[in-house]
């Protein structure tokens, strides 16, 4: 996992390790400061001596504005590093979600891969930061004063290890309770985004139900789990300061006993206790950052593993070594084809399809919901993969085919329309950016999309909201077609794309594309009778097997699940009660 996480340093290689570097000299500088002021209170002001009080303590401000310059550009590089390595775990994430396939993102709910992508990444730069520099700063000036207190005072300088001892123990027995809490809030932040994902998503629905009062108690108690994980945790850590206190002025106090009572005796000059009192505050300050630092570590350790779990996810769906980069035709086979969605499934979601479906061919898909209608689609562009079996389109197996190709060839509407923000255009050329104006256009009118397009204020200018808010579900399934038109492909797959468009404008859309784009392989799956009678031939689904494939005029006369879709549809029953003998 580090390894993983840590290979996204790249490029800010330098300014990660020159930031400690930076840190150490602002150390360095800080302790150097208490044993000049030591100096200027025995050798000037008890020695009287003005030019030495005046040349010391222009060496002081020297080695200040030294330590000042350092701590600027330990903070600059440590803010650079940190900010670039969160840039680039994003990137990670962000390119790798990129090449998942439907099985890798089934994996992770959506508002799991935002948490990850937004408050994962903060932890990991507020805690990457933080171990640069606190990480670094804190230990060495911990060291550094213990060493000068052990050359002023051996003695003075057992006390302060004792109290280092007791203080640690105690700090690390605090943040060991608390951090337990702080890994488990990360769990509720992805409820918490899934339930205003959820709302704001489904406003519509939301208040077409009166459910705002839900929605809100909803998101009301999400919150208040986070806010009682912090709490407990943060109570946890709100014991630190006292003991802390406590011990500082205990440390002081028995410091200042012990030294008065030295200095008395001619065993430590008064300058040499200023200097021991301050180094004093330096350790047992520089100790309750490190506590901070090993807080903030275990927090981040959960976001680190959340973060090197979607950027080592490997993708179930890749290229060959040497895939073929044409797709000669649309021809479609099912070579006796099993899939599941899971290889530890008991029940195949497919189960034996053994399918041939001719270039140019219309073919309608029906069933029942649940049948495994869109598996079956999806199988064709290899949004999955088949778990036993083979499905070729052009007369090549798809798991032989470039990726892009297959893909640009075989076009899907998928069942769930998504537009994007932008405008008309710019959704329909995500088909082919390269596409010009009239050939947007031509798209448009063979999905019906013109009629309303050309009624628009803006006409193919107009601005369409995230997500396709500001258009209805039967015009975004239209532009969806459109778009989907645009990359000219071998194979176009409807998975119920016209189920919000009314049936005259369905009737139209079937016609152009069999006058317009009679070479081009089309699936269509429908619930609508209508929408497959002029299909050429009709798959009847049940169950992952098929039931019926042939004509919808055998079909219906044939296979029962169809016929009782058409009858009941088409009010047809008594003219066909007759059939129901032949089953």
């Amino acid at each position: 996992m580090w390894k993983t996480l840590g290979a996204q340093v790249r490029q800010y290689k330098l300014v990660s390790f020159m930031t400690p570097v930076w840190m150490v000299g602002e150390v360095v500088c800080e302790m150097i400061i208490p044993v000049y002021m030591g100096l200027i209170v025995d050798n000037g002001i008890y020695g009287q001596d003005m030019h030495y009080i005046v040349t010391t303590g222009i060496k002081m401000l020297i080695v200040a504005l030294l330590g000042f310059f350092s701590g600027c550009m330990g903070g600059f590089c440590g803010a650079k590093a940190s900010a670039g390595f969160a840039k680039n775990l994003r990137k990670a994430m962000n390119d790798n979600i990129q090449t998942f396939s439907f099985e890798n993102i089934d994996k992770f709910s959506t508002s799991s891969l935002v948490t990850r992508l937004t408050t994962d990444v903060t932890n990991m730069q507020n805690a990457y930061q933080m171990i640069l520099r606190m990480g670094v700063r804190a230990p060495m000036s911990m060291i550094i004063a213990m060493i000068m207190s052990y050359v002023l005072s051996p003695r003075i300088s057992s006390i302060y290890l004792i109290a280092v001892i007791i203080l640690g123990v105690i700090i690390a027995l605090i943040t060991r309770s608390a951090t337990n809490y702080f890994q488990k809030v990360f769990e509720k932040y992805d409820l918490l985004n899934e339930s205003v994902q959820e709302n704001v998503s489904a406003i519509r629905v939301v208040k077409a139900y009166v459910r705002e009062d839900y929605e809100i108690n909803k998101f009301q108690k999400a919150s208040a789990n986070i806010y009682l994980m912090f709490v407990k945790a943060e109570l946890r850590l709100a014991g630190m300061s006292p003991i802390m206190s406590g011990m500082v002025y205990g440390v002081i106090l028995l410091i200042s006993w012990v030294g008065a009572h030295m200095i008395i005796s001619d065993q430590l000059t008064t300058g040499a206790l200023m200097s021991l009192l301050t180094y004093c505050m330096n350790i047992l300050m520089s100790l309750m950052m490190l506590s901070m630092v090993f807080v903030m570590i275990t927090m981040s350790t959960a976001s680190a593993r959340r973060i090197a779990e979607v950027i080592t996810e490997k993708t179930t769906i890749s290229n060959p070594e040497n895939p073929i980069m044409d797709v000669r035709d649309g021809s479609i086979v099912f070579d006796h084809v099993n899939f599941s969605y899971h290889k530890d499934s008991k029940e195949p979601v497919l189960k034996d399809i053994c399918l041939s479906i001719r270039p140019g061919e219309t073919i309608g898909i029906i069933g029942s919901t649940g049948s495994a209608k869109s598996s079956l689609v999806s199988l064709i562009s290899r949004l999955y993969d088949v778990t036993d079996g083979s499905v070729s389109v052009g007369g090549v197996d798809v798991r032989k085919y470039d990726l892009k190709t297959l893909r640009k060839n075989v076009a899907v509407v998928l069942q769930k329309n998504v537009l994007f923000s932008g405008t008309i255009y710019d959704n329909l050329r995500w088909g082919n950016k390269e596409a010009t104006e009239e050939e947007c256009r031509r798209a448009c009118r063979l999905a019906c999309a013109d009629e309303f397009i050309d009624r628009m204020p803006q006409s193919y200018n107009t601005y369409i909201e995230q997500g396709g808010s500001n258009v209805s579900g039967g015009q975004k399934q239209r532009l969806c077609i459109a778009r989907a038109l645009m990359m000219n492909p071998k194979v176009l797959i409807l998975d119920d794309s016209t189920s919000a468009v009314d049936t005259a404008t369905d009737a139209k859309i079937r016609k152009s594309f069999r006058e317009d784009i009679p070479g081009t392989t089309k699936l269509i799956i429908a619930q609508r009778i209508s929408s497959v009678q002029d299909c050429d031939r009709v798959i009847v689904m049940d169950n992952g097997t098929i039931n019926g494939f042939d004509t919808p005029e055998n079909l219906v006369v044939n296979n029962k699940i169809y016929r009782e879709v058409y009858e009941s549809q088409t009010g047809a029953g008594n003219d066909n009660a007759d059939f129901d003998e032949k089953d």
